[in-house]
């Protein structure tokens, strides 16, 4: 095997844990000697050992005189709660370490890298480096900016549409595509709506499938209209609700375990933002109506647009539009997708993009 497929290898390892790891970063292992893999992990959870250590560990004393490729670069610092990976590399013997790519964190960035060089070790980075830094997109933003990566999820017709003018939307998309939704939602910290998709879809917003894990349900209700027997308000998973209502109503709710983030007059997204990636929350998931998908693009808080679109046509002028609002731009100014990717997912297509701000 090549430098490059060890390299894929240590990232088909790391997405194994997709969802799992946050706010730590998505990592595999692989550690070769002689052409021999002499093991290979990954990490799976905050607080457990990273993927170097789990690899070092099995290999035991025949790590000595092995080349580790991993997908990002080895922690050096010691404020969390594992150990910092570059002192287990040296102590092991290792002779060679291949990196995808450097880790933005300001307390690691090439400082992990340098430490491994001064202690002998050859070191080679950036093998890779797109594909690594995609799979962790979602820390990388975090990191660096202390705010969720998010993603605008929309299911809709050829013709643009959501739902009907009944606000009838169940269901637009097939089953593969649904069942694809329900695995996004497993890798994201959260699932960002708003009151007016509560009250229309009654939705849980959960991840059902065998091994899933359930994000944060955060819905925007300003002004506290979700009735008490939403399904959303079954805890757990957890519940967070946007809003700048007072009184008996939210202290119910908050006595039930549902957690209140309160703004003054009107919501700022960004500020929102702000607040979840203070609570950790390095991933969000927007599935919501026109009106919401309007103001997030909007406010410029979409990194990635999601579009799962059905070979089916409603039309009507007052059928629901993807993206509503009162306000458009002009086709100079329109929203960008860059870094585009179609597929089919059962009978709908699936398209991938970046949004240019």
């Amino acid at each position: 095997m090549t430098d490059e497929q060890y390299i894929k290898r240590t990232l088909r390892l790391a997405v194994r844990a997709q969802g799992m790891t946050s706010p730590n970063p998505l990592v595999g292992a692989v550690l070769v000697k002689n052409g021999r893999i002499l093991s290979e992990d990954f990490h799976r959870k905050a607080g457990t050992p990273h993927a170097e250590a789990l690899v070092i560990a099995k290999a035991g004393e025949k790590a000595s005189g092995s080349t580790l490729y991993i997908n990002l670069e080895p922690c050096c610092h010691t404020e969390k709660r594992t150990p910092p990976c570059t002192k287990a590399i040296i102590r092991a013997g290792i002779k060679k370490v291949i990196i995808a790519m450097k880790d933005p964190n300001p307390q690691v960035s090439g400082m992990g890298i340098a430490e491994l060089q001064r202690a002998g070790i050859e070191v080679r980075t950036g093998l890779l480096e797109d594909r690594a830094q995609r799979l962790n997109e979602a820390y990388i933003k975090y990191i660096t900016t202390g705010k969720p990566f998010v993603t605008l999820k929309i299911a809709m017709t050829l013709d643009g549409k959501i739902a009907t003018p009944e606000g009838e939307s169940k269901w637009i998309t097939g089953e593969k595509a649904r069942k694809q939704v329900h695995r996004l939602r497993s890798s994201v910290d959260a699932v960002l709506t708003a009151i007016g998709t509560v009250k229309a879809d009654n939705p849980h917003l959960t991840a059902r499938f065998r091994g899933s894990k359930n994000p944060v349900r955060i819905v925007i209700d300003p002004n506290l209209e979700i009735p008490l027997h939403a399904n959303i308000l079954k805890v757990p998973p957890e519940t967070i609700i946007v809003t700048r209502s007072i009184g008996d109503k939210a202290d119910h709710l908050e006595k039930a375990g549902i957690k209140i983030i309160r703004f003054k007059e009107k919501l700022d997204l960004p500020w929102l933002m702000e607040r979840l990636g203070k609570l950790q929350i390095t991933s969000v998931l927007i599935e919501g109506g026109s009106s919401l998908n309007a103001h997030a693009l909007e406010d410029g808080i979409v990194d990635k647009v999601i579009l799962f679109i059905a070979p089916k046509i409603i039309g009507g002028k007052d059928s629901y539009p993807a993206v509503g609002g009162k306000t458009f731009r002009r086709l100079e100014e329109a929203y960008r997708l860059k870094d585009i990717s179609i597929r089919k997912t059962g009978d709908d297509f699936f398209i991938e993009g970046y949004v240019q701000y």
